[in-house]
């Protein structure tokens, strides 16, 4: 093809889909995480934090929905850890679930590692950052990737206008939000901890939020089993990341090789979308007293994950991300 030729369509293709010349924008997201008692969500933060290094999402903030002790200074263990020590952190002021982890490993990663947010009280009211972020941001463009309890949720949408917003909770919610892709119940029916734990914020959030819900029930990250190959990388050098799975991994005999990947799947959809490892189900949750849920196959407004492709090819992906390593730490050579 002659040059002349090759220019002139370039120029059209460019001046007729504009978008062919622009990289795609960051995903913005908020990361709303009980952050143990389990710790699956360490290898999901690590995850965020890989495809932002990526320049494929744009982190707005990591958000507690527990508050025992040590949650915010471990998200500012690990936010500092990946070169992120000024992204905001947002705790519960009211009530929320305060299971810690078991296995310790908080305590580790708090005496080990840097971190500028030493207590809970250091950091803003949960709400009070959504609010504040999402009225920053382009209309319908967050994604909310959930993967603890839906404590701050359903507060956010019983919050009232504020020096951030003159829209009610709902209101700001429908115009600022994409989605929320949620690690939450168990399909077709079950009891999940994530929906029971705080049964009445679940209620809430399942009954009123007005945004599409995609859901990875535990039955996903059941099946795949991450951490081992992070632990046995040895050109990984002093990373709490490691160390919290070389904590763990070895205290409960079903952990021994990995750990079950509920969180990590979430954020994996969130970012990449399900194709081509799940399909979805479309319908509604439904939410039992007890905290146990159903699926209403002709409901709207809900999608969960259903299994395309062997978990062992899930499981290779999220391992390989969960041993990013951020510019700087310590390398190994």
């Amino acid at each position: 093809m002659h040059s002349s030729i090759r220019c002139f369509l370039l120029f059209f293709l460019l001046v007729t889909y504009p978008a062919v010349s622009q990289k795609s924008k960051p995903m913005p997201v908020i990361f709303d995480t009980d952050m143990g008692p389990d710790y699956d969500d360490v290898g999901a933060i690590t995850m965020l934090h890989s495809y932002a290094d990526a320049g494929k999402v744009k982190l707005l903030a990591t958000i507690a929905s527990s508050k025992y002790p040590r949650v915010v200074p471990v998200l500012s263990v690990l936010n500092t850890y990946f070169g992120r020590p000024n992204l905001p952190i947002g705790v519960p002021k009211a009530w929320a679930v305060t299971d810690a982890d078991t296995q310790h490993w908080s305590d580790t990663l708090v005496a080990r590692y840097p971190h500028s947010l030493k207590t809970n009280e250091a950091a803003p009211d949960a709400v009070a950052l959504y609010r504040k972020l999402l009225a920053s941001q382009p209309d319908h463009s967050v994604t909310i990737i959930t993967v603890g309890f839906l404590t701050n949720l359903a507060n956010l949408l019983n919050s009232v206008p504020d020096q951030f917003s003159k829209l009610t909770g709902p209101s700001l919610v429908s115009q600022k939000v994409k989605q929320v892709v949620s690690m939450a119940g168990k399909f077709p029916a079950g009891h999940e901890y994530n929906v029971h734990r705080d049964t009445t914020a679940s209620k809430a959030v399942f009954t009123s939020w007005p945004t599409p819900m995609l859901l990875s029930g535990f039955e996903i990250g059941q099946a795949i089993k991450t951490g081992l190959p992070l632990v046995q990388n040895t050109t990984i050098s002093k990373s709490p990341v490691k160390d919290v799975f070389r904590i763990s991994l070895p205290l409960v005999a079903e952990d021994r090789s990995g750990r079950m990947s509920w969180d990590q799947t979430a954020v994996l959809v969130a970012v990449e979308g399900p194709e081509p490892y799940y399909t979805t189900k479309t319908g509604r949750l439904i939410l039992g007293s007890n905290g146990s849920n159903t699926w209403d196959n002709a409901g709207k407004g809900h999608a969960h994950l259903v299994v395309n492709r062997p978990p062992a090819e899930v499981e290779a992906v999220i391992n390989r991300l969960m041993q990013h390593i951020a510019k700087g730490q310590m390398v190994k050579e």
